[in-house]
């Protein structure tokens, strides 16, 4: 019997649904102290003074640390990440990068509301709440800039000093003949898209716990972080200390949707004081500090022209974009690049050029948050289409049909090059096949003949449609190192961190079929930097691709080694030999065998070890996975609405999803990942965005103000699935985890357009909110 591709129960779900799972906040350590940050309150000031003496005279505080005590013993945070640019990427796109390192607090000035500036060190959380407010600083208010476009204008303050403009980065890209095709077209459309700043939310804030073992100079850190290894990296950097002292540990985490996808201030600091104070230290996020200081995303405006024939034909897109970094973004292009070669999805359109400026801002730093880049080109393509289809009175999917690429076109060279610097070639699928299945899901045809009489009833319901391709899986690698003990259980261990992805579900079903176990006497453990040499982390859909097929690969060479042993044992061909439920026989006679504890006991070294010639002792094999490039999955999404037209209310009556993740590990898992992301996708549509005043300050930061939707708002999701199997990995399998958040904004505001038609309505920026709708359907009235 296999197990991938079965619906087995989650392992984790017992721990985490009966109260029995440890987060961060869960642990407590002898002589541990909290930790509080005090953040500025202003966006763009000079900092003339800070009187901390009260605050450190107050009983029950350890130490308040500004930046000047850092003085010599903490670097900056680097101005790039890991994800930085291949070099052939470099030559073709030609960036413009200008670094942007981070002090880990403010030094003379601040740049964005909720920037670090302090931290105290108390007893209790009560206590460095109340020192905080004994900290005086005297603020120099300075004007700010939260408009990207000023920000971009020549006589504007340049929010970096070091930087010659605040513009951070810049890059172009281009295929075919956009001008010609311009000019052969019938027709041309010009539109302004964006989509809003949002935060990620996951149900658990940020927080890490260091303790420090003074006797052997060893650092402990637990953080509700997707990376760990970056983690361990940059804490043995910046601190100075040897990274083998160093481990970090992610227990479980409450989801990350990317935020949780860099390394903070907050992460150096943290061990930094436990090492200084020889004491454990704890900091715990609170709600407010998240959606006023951890980094956020989206908010992209492009400016597109579509040249386009009377028959639907989409001849050429220009597109020229501006990404709001705010303070800091250390990704860089990874969300403006993953724009920019995702735009034309599932769309054959030969002429295409791009430019990306990612521009600095007083406001929030920003991140790569669940999609990445790739929600916004959706918004931006899909809402094309329906334009499109809408000027030439079409059905979109008759412009959907017309533009899509076919079958037979696969692998399919879209003429760009990738973040990983490989030529963007889908390896598989069928997208007009997807669509029709979506839209049999969805009862297309039926809807459409039903809409008539129901819009003549006078009620406003419309169908929307998205799709999409997504490269996942990206590398450059990921690692297991698979292992059978004396008990005959066999462990599983790699390097990247789950924060609600079912690493121990799914990967125990990998694992188990290559030893014919039952997936309970497998256990996988990640998020732990001393479990294996290497890691990347869980981000960019790329779990299952990459830590996937190394526990594929690495237990297919500890399944031969251990049928290797039993030839020697058994006195037969390993080629004859079979495994199966923890014992191993020859095929033609099963009542002679030896059992997985025989062979991890033959397996010791020793004069009893029965390891062939030229093997090692022990039974374990290791393996890293290096994708050749990423994996291009792709999806549909249909929703159906109902407008209130008094009210301007959306509400979703159904909503539907057709999804290629390639090999289907186990089907309720990836479900449940749409599900969620859906859920996501439907907050960014409706609901969700963080807003600024022009003086910088978060007007939205509680949950009174930035509104996420709840269960009552999210149906549940009808889903059916293609399966084509990648052609660059041995599984087969593609991601899955930010599928689902990438279509909604495009399937509900063309669904939204749908249901008011025929009055002229464009909605070509997010959210949806009742009061915007209620406006715009107003003056369409009377206008």
């Amino acid at each position: 019997m296999t197990f991938t591709g079965k619906n087995i129960k989650r392992k984790e779900d017992y721990r985490l649904l009966s109260g029995n799972s440890q987060f961060v906040a869960d642990m407590q350590e002898p002589g541990m102290a909290e930790a509080l940050f005090v953040r500025s309150e202003h966006a763009h000031a000079k900092l003339n003074k800070i009187d901390i003496s009260k605050a450190e005279n107050m009983g029950g505080v350890y130490s308040v640390i500004i930046a000047e005590h850092f003085n010599g013993e903490v670097d900056q945070l680097p101005p790039h990440s890991e994800f930085t640019l291949p070099q052939n990427l470099i030559d073709e796109i030609n960036p413009i990068i200008q670094p942007c390192p981070e002090d880990i607090l403010a030094k003379d000035r601040v740049i964005y509301v909720g920037q670090p500036i302090a931290i105290i060190v108390a007893d209790n959380r009560y206590i460095a709440e109340d020192a905080a407010e004994l900290i005086e600083i005297e603020y120099e208010s300075l004007p700010s800039i939260t408009d990207p476009y000023k920000a971009m204008e020549q006589d504007v303050d340049i929010i970096h000093e070091q930087m010659s403009s605040n513009i951070q980065a810049q890059f172009d890209l281009s295929t075919g003949n956009y001008d010609q095709a311009l000019k052969d077209s019938d027709n041309v459309l010009k539109e302004r898209i964006k989509t809003p700043r949002v935060a990620a939310n996951p149900i658990e804030t940020r927080g890490i716990l260091s303790t420090y073992d003074s006797r052997n100079g060893k650092l402990q850190v637990w953080s509700s972080t997707q990376v760990t290894f970056m983690v361990r990296k940059y804490i043995s950097k910046l601190l100075g200390l040897v990274e083998h002292n160093v481990r970090v540990v992610a227990p479980d985490v409450g989801g990350g949707f990317g935020s949780k996808c860099a390394v903070y201030p907050e992460e150096i600091i943290i061990p930094y004081l436990s090492m200084k104070l020889d004491r454990p230290v704890r900091w715990i996020e609170d709600r407010m500090e998240h959606l006023l200081s951890t980094r956020q995303s989206r908010d992209q405006t492009h400016d597109v022209k579509v040249s386009y024939n009377n028959d639907g034909t989409i001849t050429g897109i220009q597109d020229y974009f501006v990404l709001d970094n705010g303070a800091y973004n250390p990704l860089v292009l990874t969300c403006s690049y993953n724009t920019a070669a995702h735009l034309r999805g599932v769309y054959d359109i030969p002429n295409f050029v791009i430019g990306g400026n990612c521009v600095v801002t007083n406001k929030a730093p920003t991140i790569a948050y669940r999609g990445a880049g790739r929600p916004e080109a959706v918004f931006v393509m899909d809402r094309i289409i329906h334009l499109v289809a809408t000027s030439l009175e079409l059905d979109p999917v008759e412009v959907m049909m017309k533009n899509m690429i076919k079958p037979e076109q696969l692998p399919y060279d879209s003429g760009l090059i990738y973040r990983d610097g490989e030529k963007v070639i889908y390896d598989s699928g069928d997208y007009p096949d997807g669509l029709k299945q979506a839209l049999e899901l969805a009862n297309y045809d039926k809807f459409r003949k039903e809409q008539k009489k129901v819009k003549s009833d006078g009620s406003y319901v419309g169908i929307g449609i998205s799709s999409y391709v997504e490269g996942t899986g990206i590398g450059p690698h990921e690692g297991a190192i698979v292992r059978l003990d004396s008990s005959g259980h066999v462990m599983a261990f790699v390097g990247s961190a789950p924060h609600g992805q079912s690493h121990e579900t799914t990967l125990s079903q990998i694992c188990a079929d290559e030893f014919g176990l039952d997936p309970e006497k497998v256990t996988v453990k990640a998020g732990d930097t001393d479990l294996i040499p290497y890691g990347v982390g869980t981000f960019a859909s790329r779990g299952a691709v990459t830590a996937g097929n190394a526990v594929h690969v690495a237990s297919k060479k500890l399944q031969e080694k251990l049928l290797a042993i039993a030839g020697e044992i058994l006195e037969i061909s390993p080629s004859d030999l079979e495994m199966n439920d923890g014992k191993v026989f020859p095929r033609a006679m099963q009542n002679k065998y030896v059992t997985l504890e025989d062979l991890a006991l033959a397996a010791k070294p020793g004069p009893k070890c029965k390891v062939p010639e030229g093997m090692e002792p022990g039974v374990e094999a290791t393996h890293y996975f290096v994708p050749p490039t990423v994996t291009y999955s792709s999806g549909y999404h249909v929703a159906i609405v109902e407008v209130d037209e008094e009210t301007g209310f959306v509400d979703i009556l159904k909503y539907y999803v057709v999804h290629d993740a390639g090999k289907v590990l186990n089907p309720k898992i990836v479900d449940g990942q749409i599900q969620g992301g859906v859920a996501q996708g439907i907050g960014a549509a409706l609901y969700e965005e963080l807003v600024y005043d022009d003086n910088g300050q978060l007007l939205t930061g509680t949950y009174m103000d930035y509104l996420i939707p709840t269960a009552m708002e999210i149906p549940d999701v009808e889903m059916d699935h293609q399966e084509f199997l990648s052609t660059r990995n041995p599984m087969g399998v593609k991601g899955v985890g930010e599928g689902g958040t990438i279509s909604p904004p495009a399937a509900i505001t063309n669904a939204v357009c749908d249901a008011l038609n025929p009055l002229d309505i464009k909605l070509n920026d997010l959210p949806i909110s009742p009061s915007k709708l209620r406006q715009r359907i107003k003056v369409a009235k009377t206008s």
